[in-house]
């Protein structure tokens, strides 16, 4: 049997929000489709403060957000302006280019707020790259969610533990929130061919070896394995099929790297579809 790698998470700040990156990595550049996790730490934000985020661009994947605490209003150049509640999916698909912000609603800038949660990447395959750009909500009470004998699976995005996520991904995905009670088990079975466990709270046992807090342990393929809580523990699972190898520069993703020029290129310029309403944008990176 093959060991798990673990990747050990590097300490960034986008905009002022710290955040946890596993991906990508040195040693892991993918899981599945997922090229990017963010994990947007626990943050409180006093009377007047909040996330901005301002516009910026991206192709050649699908953006999916999913919050434990705060909300989120998300606006992009297709026209969508959503506010984003914990556990709905905000889902952007950036096909051949797209703009968008993320900010902490107004009313909560002004009362003070507590922000906690995800964003993940998902390469879009080679004949999706350059598809028309689109946006999605799904409420939190439109995921599949099964609970038994001390699990609750949320299904995020995709298919797996026999739950299917309404979110229109474009490629076999895996995308879970797990919570266990303290002595339950769960069985991690081998349906998809790459995945990942993060644990959020709590400890747990992966067969007979901890899984570190905030730090993602990625699956040989064709193992099962089971899951164990010896607290009340609190995860998330990534996986699916990978769509191929991938370039990434600043907010693109692409097969081929001229088509990341070309798209810095055009952002620099400001050559770029834009946020209604939005003057303020990020800059390309030097």
């Amino acid at each position: 049997m093959n060991r798990p790698l673990l990747i050990q998470p590097r300490r960034e700040s986008v905009e002022g929000q710290p955040i946890l990156r596993p991906l990508p990595s040195a040693h892991c550049r993918s899981v599945g489709p997922f090229v990017f996790f963010d994990h947007m730490l626990a943050t409180d934000y006093p009377p007047g403060s909040g996330v901005n985020i301002r516009q910026h661009p991206h192709i050649g994947l699908s953006t999916l957000t999913y919050l434990f605490e705060g909300e989120l209003q998300h606006k992009d150049s297709l026209g969508s302006d959503q506010r984003v509640q914990p556990r709905d999916v905000s889902w952007m698909t950036a096909g051949h280019g797209v703009a968008h912000v993320e900010r902490t609603p107004e009313a909560l800038r002004r009362s003070g707020s507590r922000l906690h949660g995800l964003q993940v990447w998902l390469a879009l395959p080679e004949a999706d790259e350059d598809c028309e750009p689109s946006y999605s909500h799904l409420p939190a009470a439109s995921l599949p969610v099964s609970e038994a004998l001390g699990v609750r699976i949320r299904l995020i995005a995709g298919h797996g533990f026999c739950l299917q996520a309404p979110v229109p991904v474009r490629s076999p995905t895996l995308y879970a929130e797990l919570q266990l009670e303290s002595g339950a088990t769960q069985l991690i079975p081998d349906e998809h061919r790459e995945r990942a466990l993060y644990l959020l709270d709590g400890e747990a046992l992966l067969d007979d070896q901890p899984l570190p807090r905030h730090g993602l342990v990625v699956l040989p393929p064709g193992e099962s394995y089971t899951l164990s809580a010896c607290t009340g523990c609190w995860l998330v699972m990534i996986g699916g099929e990978r769509v191929g190898p991938r370039r990434m520069n600043w907010n693109f993703v692409a097969s081929d790297p001229e088509r990341i020029e070309e798209a810095r290129r055009r952002w620099a310029l400001g050559d770029w579809p834009k946020v209604p309403g939005e003057t303020e944008r990020l800059e390309l990176p030097r």
